[in-house]
């Protein structure tokens, strides 16, 4: 069988190692391996999609970690190919869209080989059939968006936008992952399959609020949720084609494409109906409010873009069937008409040399079809009827209106949520539209605009055709779409439901009438309330996450300033400590288990003689600390002793490895002395030299008791048992402490040599 899901998966990676060998080819050819990625991608999905909408799960399973539950699955159901085919169909236009954009300044193989590496990440998020794997491509779109927002990395704001997205959304990474071992733990597996049908158990278990917690933290984040929502407007320092591509079908989507991906398993309960319903309505009118006091056109729509997301994130919160429906026809629109509004922000800014909206105006006379393509674009994202986003917020009108009588104080604040959204959605969009495209200006520009190459304009045309057929011919364009993409989240609950643009007068369409009047009479009455190019509005999140950052490194600072300040006593001194704790601890909590001693051999004449002459050389070594050469070649005879002791112990390898450490050791310790004082000063207080003689002592005499314990408690199952029994028959060696160090041990025996090295 062809693997195809494989190939899908592998296709966008390979074309990110192709870029590596591109470096020097024209840009043409790095655009096209580019590109073929996508395309390749969308005619594989293309050759799967009878199959997926006749209700066949394609899939692939292979063995990758097992003893933690880790297996590379893959799984196309109809949500996972819906949001594929976003992420490819768009892929393949931002990167016709970024050929014509980059300037001959910017590495195209670097900015195609990151965009690349994203894209394979969002469709591994998509298609990944286990949790932890999901979780290791989640982890991977944090990565490769940072590299993505920081491809200008010379400039400030890039670099402290990269930042603060890839703290944000990895810490959120770290919080999903616990959810994920804990439903786990709950179910017994991380296959896809098993936690969706095992929805009941996970709801019913104790650890169900601890769950939700932590994979909302994660879905939140990433979405750009309330009160997380500041890094995305500061991601707008990536190049556009990167922006426009995050935030319609990628990155920001993946928080909402996994709540509706566990919506079976974690929704139907009151505790998620209020949380996620009151976050997205937070971030609705939060994200529309902040929007509409923008200047920069891609502030307008980074606003836009999470006062969206709080609509879809509400929708699934509402978790009635037919909101789950609207959540994802909503998903479907908002990339279309938001990608198209990016791209043309960013013609805007290449032809035009800026995206302030107080620089610009009237550019309808200079720029007439850009002009009426994100009119268009614009009009879809205030809902204005005939064209895809007025089907989807008819939805959600509906749905906010009829919340069942159990939750009756949060149908009346969705409701009201709901008209303000309306209103200020058309308030933003309308300036967007009249302080671009009408009125005076443009103003203070350095080049005179002008229409950009045909090709650059294509795929906005495309995604702007493609909101005016889904508005007027819904049935005919997206209908298999959607039923695909709901369908895999609401199974056998799947609600009859009819697409159409007309369905007569009633209260959504009164809302939608009163939503566009009052956006409107909003607008142009703050115009002449307020003068809106003089009104600039800080960010409280930028901020306060700049002050902990700040706050962060302060207290590393004076933390390692306090331990690690140069001193190498001090430094030594913690070490020992510590040891000392971990050592104590045990005996001190009562875990340790009581001592049972045996009689120890009896010394021979020569082992004393040995002993006591190694006791006299570490007394020495002490007593001469200051005359450092002294001191060194004293305790040069400690470590002869030691060796003498090997061969007395019968044990000549370890002897001759013992004496070759110490050679080499003094030699380099005489190199180190060139570099030191000839004697030690003095100490500074006696209250020092007595702490340090107490802290040296019981690590001494632990150590001490610690060894003698270990050589004479009773007899049990050593480990040494286990050691003779292996080495020959599986690290084919006779000599077992050769095989200690050499296999039993390699990791730390490689350390060690790395470190002498």
């Amino acid at each position: 069988m062809i693997p195809f899901l494989e190939t899908l998966l592998a296709l966008p990676f390979l074309a990110a190692l192709a870029m590596v060998f591109l470096r020097g080819r024209s840009r043409g050819q790095v655009a096209w391996v580019a590109a073929s990625a996508p395309l390749l991608g969308l005619a594989l999905l293309a050759w799967m999609t009878p199959a997926v909408l006749q209700g066949w799960v394609p899939d692939a399973h292979h063995a990758w970690i097992p003893q933690i539950g880790l297996d590379f699955d893959l799984r196309l159901d109809g949500l996972a190919w819906m949001f594929a085919g976003l992420v490819l169909a768009i892929g393949a236009l931002v990167v016709m869209y970024a050929h014509y954009y980059l300037s001959s300044e910017d590495s195209a193989p670097r900015f195609f080989g990151c965009l690349l590496l994203f894209m394979g990440s969002m469709l591994g998020v998509v298609i990944a059939g286990n949790l932890l794997l999901l979780m290791v491509f989640w982890e991977l779109t944090s990565i490769s968006s940072f590299l993505l927002i920081g491809f200008w990395y010379k400039r400030q704001d890039a670099r402290e936008g990269a930042r603060m997205a890839l703290a944000i959304t990895g810490g959120g990474g770290l919080a999903l992952l616990g959810g994920v071992l804990l439903i786990g733990r709950i179910t017994g597996s991380y296959d896809l399959d098993v936690v969706l049908a095992s929805g009941d158990a996970i709801r019913a278990s104790e650890l169900y609020p601890w769950v939700l917690a932590l994979v909302l933290a994660g879905v939140f984040t990433k979405s750009a949720q309330f009160p997380l929502h500041f890094w995305l407007p500061h991601a707008m320092a990536a190049p556009t084609p990167v922006s426009a591509y995050l935030h319609s079908a990628t990155m920001v989507k993946a928080g909402v494409f996994l709540l509706a991906r566990l919506h079976p398993a974690l929704a139907g309960t009151d505790l998620f109906f209020y949380v996620v319903t009151g976050i997205g309505a937070t971030t609705l009118l939060l994200g529309a409010w902040h929007a509409i006091f923008q200047h920069d056109l891609k502030g307008v729509l980074a606003y836009s873009t999470i006062s969206h997301l709080g609509l879809i994130t509400l929708l699934f919160g509402l978790s009635t069937p037919m909101a789950v429906v609207a959540g994802v026809f909503h998903i479907l629109n908002h990339a279309t008409f938001k990608a198209s509004l990016f791209m043309a922000a960013g013609i805007i800014d290449h032809e035009t040399g800026t995206r302030d909206m107080r620089r610009l105006g009237n550019l309808r006379r200079f720029m007439p079809m850009t002009s009426a393509l994100a009119i268009t674009a614009s009009l879809a994202m205030a809902g204005i009827p005939l064209l895809n986003g007025f089907l989807s917020k008819e939805m959600f009108f509906s749905e906010a209106l009829g919340i069942d009588g159990a939750h009756a104080g949060m149908r009346i604040a969705v409701a009201v949520a709901a008209l303000l959204y309306g209103i200020f959605g058309v308030a933003y969009s309308l300036r967007f539209v009249h302080e671009t495209f009408f009125g005076e200006g443009p103003r203070q520009l350095d080049a005179v605009p002008h229409e950009p190459p045909r090709w650059m304009r294509a795929p906005v045309a495309v995604l702007v055709l493609l909101c005016v057929a889904v508005g007027m011919f819904p049935a005919w364009t997206v209908a298999p779409v959607l039923h695909a993409g709901a369908m895999a989240i609401l199974g056998q609950a799947m609600p009859a439901y009819s697409l159409a643009v007309w369905h007569g007068f009633n209260l959504p369409l009164l809302m939608s009438l009163c939503g566009i009047v009052g956006g409107i009479a909003l607008y142009f009455g703050l115009r002449r309330l307020l003068d809106l190019h003089a009104i600039v509005r800080r960010s409280l999140g930028r901020n306060l996450f700049r002050w902990n950052m700040e706050a962060l490194y302060a207290l590393a600072e004076r933390f390692t300033s306090r331990l690690a300040n140069g001193s190498l006593q001090r430094s030594l001194a913690w070490l020992v400590l510590a040891a000392l704790f971990a050592g104590v601890a045990p005996f001190v909590t009562g875990v340790s288990p009581p001592m049972e001693w045996r009689a120890p051999q009896p010394m021979p004449p020569l082992g004393w003689l040995l002993w006591l002459v190694l006791v006299a050389c570490t007394a020495w070594t002490i007593r001469l600390y200051r005359q450092r050469l002294l001191a060194l070649i004293v305790l040069g005879g400690a470590g002869l002793m030691v060796s003498l002791t090997f061969v007395f112990l019968s044990a000549p390898d370890l002897a001759l490895t013992q004496l070759l450490v110490e050679m080499v050791s003094l030699a380099l310790l005489l190199l180190g002395l060139h570099y030191l004082p000839p004697r030690s000063p003095p100490e500074r207080t006696p209250v020092r030299r007595l702490r340090d003689i107490a802290i040296a002592t019981a690590a001494g005499l632990g150590t001490g008791l610690l060894a003698y314990a270990m050589m004479t408690r009773a007899p049990g199952e050593p480990a040494s048992i286990e050691m003779l029994a292996r080495s020959l028959p599986e690290a084919y060696g006779r000599n077992v402490v050769n095989v200690i160090l050499v296999d039993f041990r390699g990791f730390d025996t490689f350390g060690e040599i790395t470190v002498f090295g």
